[in-house]
């Protein structure tokens, strides 16, 4: 039946109408055909916005694992389900089929079972991209445990708020990690980290770098020798379509990360029915998404909605820029990729480099081409499309969120007519709202306003681990009975969308609501710049000003500050209006950045305030060592 399966604009139409005029008929049609299950649920959807309470499925049980490895084993066993490409291009990639897998899982599960983890303990993950860490993911799926993949790049006072938060019973971790020409003492930060942790038992140790690492008796332990010992099969927990399947941490708008709790079962369909649809999947593809399995896009997108499918999934242990800036497009050419799901900050890093490096490789089996984490500006996605995808492979612009599970607003390749800069139109079953300041909504075409979500879908969130209030407050207080994204939106005379950015990254300048991402768009096409980010702050006369933060391709000596400025609100003034011209435009060497790329406002935000002194904690970020430059040349 093709509601599985969209393979066009009319179809896609048919499609989304019946997941709106009867969702739970679609999902239980989904669900039915495409899964296993241990036992049918006994109601599809159980709902109430105002406590918020989300209930798929209940009654239903299942094992997620079953559904990714066990399922396949008789017609895809010798299938490679995971490619792992190491961080250095010369120690060779490794294939694992499924059923390297299933045994590799269920040894992971003895282990876990052995070493006293149980169905709903929390287990904290904090590897590099090694086969390890889909691995561990999904031998806490197969004995029920709770995982909390915790991304390695941040420091030990981030890992120990989220252990601590969710009270973790035992830490999987490396020796160390590769990143590009470095190395990162994994070990030592957990450590350092369980120095303020008295939940945990057991550390797992996998070993990656063969470094000499400090191993606290009783307490850590060598992963490989355990596996070694374990028996090759587990029978998976059967788990009930509620039971919560990981916690992710993402950071909120205040200090304190906040848990999200993703449930089993409905995460499972959601994450794979957009897996199928969104990429376009065929059985002999091999696809790629390049984040890291720390972040949600990695979690739907490299393991779980791949896995579902029976697909092959690359997990790449570098960077794009080592040893070269050809990385991606030689792993490309080596594995043939017929999908590619990378960030639009990426894409800008790659395109500052030119196309010399892309030239030497042939990328001729590219099918389609994603972006995820932030819109997406229109010169990078014209750069993309151009010289990645040869106009022949469409670009889906995914919009979605840690709190959504899955892709929620994107085009459907070959389906939906594409448009730079717009997510398009809403993944079936997505009912999407525009709201007005007073809480209204706004209905029409050629609009704008918060984007909210006014039914429920399985893979969101169900709560905030441990304060289910904090959940109530962030999501669903702003608008009555809808889902606030947080982020705005406007809707073009087709209906397509395009996110405008954070709501809280909407700037209110002399009475007029401007939104920073349309003006970082139009600062970005002026040829001398690489990227830019805007903050307001403090005006006399219009309430607030502009401050614009900007990096330019070639730092040189040389170039006239003052005609660049010129030139960047001219652009401004062309592409929004004199309105949204900047008031201070400061050069910089580059802008600060969370380990997933996104732009740390907040920081630039107390520095266009002139309050530099109060930036809180800054260790968890890619490049911390450009705040001090920044504050040194703040104007």
């Amino acid at each position: 039946m093709s509601n599985y399966h969209i393979k066009n604009l009319e179809e896609y139409f048919q499609v989304y109408r019946k997941s709106v005029r009867n969702p739970e008929l679609f999902w239980e049609e989904i669900a039915e055909e495409h899964f296993m299950w241990r036992k049918k649920w006994d109601k599809v959807l159980q709902w109430d916005f105002s406590k918020p309470e989300v209930k798929w499925f209940n009654g239903g049980k299942l094992n997620i694992t079953e559904n990714c490895i066990d399922r396949h084993l008789h017609t895809r066993g010798d299938k490679t389900a995971i490619l792992f490409e190491p961080n250095t291009p010369n120690e060779g990639a490794q294939h694992i089929t499924y059923k390297q897998l299933h045994e590799r899982v269920c040894r992971f599960a003895n282990v876990l079972k052995e070493q006293g983890v149980n169905k709903g303990d929390r287990v904290c993950i904090y590897l590099p991209m090694i086969p390890e860490l889909a691995i561990s993911v999904l031998a806490c799926a197969r004995i029920g445990a709770i995982h909390s993949v915790v991304f390695a790049g941040f420091s030990a006072q981030a890992l120990a708020t989220r252990i601590n938060d969710s009270d973790c019973k035992m830490v999987i971790t490396s020796d160390g990690s590769y990143r590009g020409a470095k190395t990162i003492d994994l070990k030592g930060i957990v450590d350092d980290a369980l120095e303020h942790c008295s939940c945990v038992d057991t550390v797992l140790v996998a070993k990656r770098i063969q470094s000499d690492v400090n191993m606290k008796e009783g307490r850590d332990h060598w992963l490989q020798p355990l596996l070694d010992e374990a028996y090759i099969d587990f029978p998976p927990e059967v788990m009930d379509a509620e039971d919560p399947l990981f916690i992710l941490y993402t950071s909120g708008s205040t200090g304190q990360p906040k848990g999200m709790v993703h449930s089993t079962a409905g995460y499972m369909i959601y994450s794979a029915y957009t897996f199928k649809n969104v990429f376009q999947y065929k059985e002999e593809d091999v696809y790629w998404c390049t984040a890291d399995i720390g972040w949600i896009t990695g979690h739907s997108y490299i393991v779980y909605g791949p896995l579902a499918n029976g697909a092959t999934t690359v997990m790449f242990e570098g960077v794009p820029s080592y040893p070269d800036f050809g990385r991606f497009w030689e792993i490309v050419e080596k594995h043939k990729i017929t999908q590619f799901y990378t960030a639009p900050t990426a894409i800008r890093a790659l395109a500052k480099e030119g196309v010399s490096h892309l030239e030497k490789y042939d990328l001729s089996s590219l099918k389609v081409l994603g972006t995820v984490g932030e819109p997406i500006n229109e010169e990078a996605w014209h750069w993309y499309d151009d010289n990645v995808g040869k106009k022949k492979a469409p670009i889906v612009d995914t919009w979605w969120q840690t709190e959504t599970g899955g892709i929620m607003i994107t085009p459907i390749p070959f389906a939906t007519p594409t448009k730079p800069t717009y997510a398009t139109l809403p993944f079936p079953g997505i009912q999407p709202a525009l709201m007005d300041g007073n809480g209204n909504e706004i209905n029409g075409n050629q609009v704008d306003g918060r984007l909210c979500v006014k039914f429920p879908w399985p893979s969101m969130a169900r709560t905030i681990w441990g304060n289910h209030q904090r959940y109530k407050d962030t999501y669903f207080s702003a608008f009555e009975k809808m889902y606030f994204t947080g982020d705005g939106a406007l809707r073009d005379e087709v209906g397509y969308y395009r996110i405008t950015g954070r709501v809280d990254d909407v700037i209110i300048v002399s009475g007029h609501n401007l939104g920073t991402a349309p003006i970082e768009d139009a600062i970005n096409e002026h040829p001398a710049v690489a990227e830019s980010a805007i903050v307001g702050f403090p005006h006399d006369i219009k309430g607030n000003a502009l401050y614009g933060y900007v990096t330019l391709k070639d730092t040189g000596e040389g170039r006239n500050h003052d005609n660049l400025r010129k030139e960047i609100n001219q652009i401004i003034t062309e592409q929004i209006g004199p309105i949204a011209k900047l008031d201070t435009i400061q050069f910089t060497n580059g802008l600060p950045k969370t380990r997933s790329g996104k732009i740390m406002r907040r920081i630039l935000r107390k520095i266009a305030h002139k309050d530099a002194d109060n930036l809180g904690d800054i260790s968890t970020l890619l490049n911390p060592e450009v705040v001090q430059d920044i504050k040194d040349n703040a104007m």
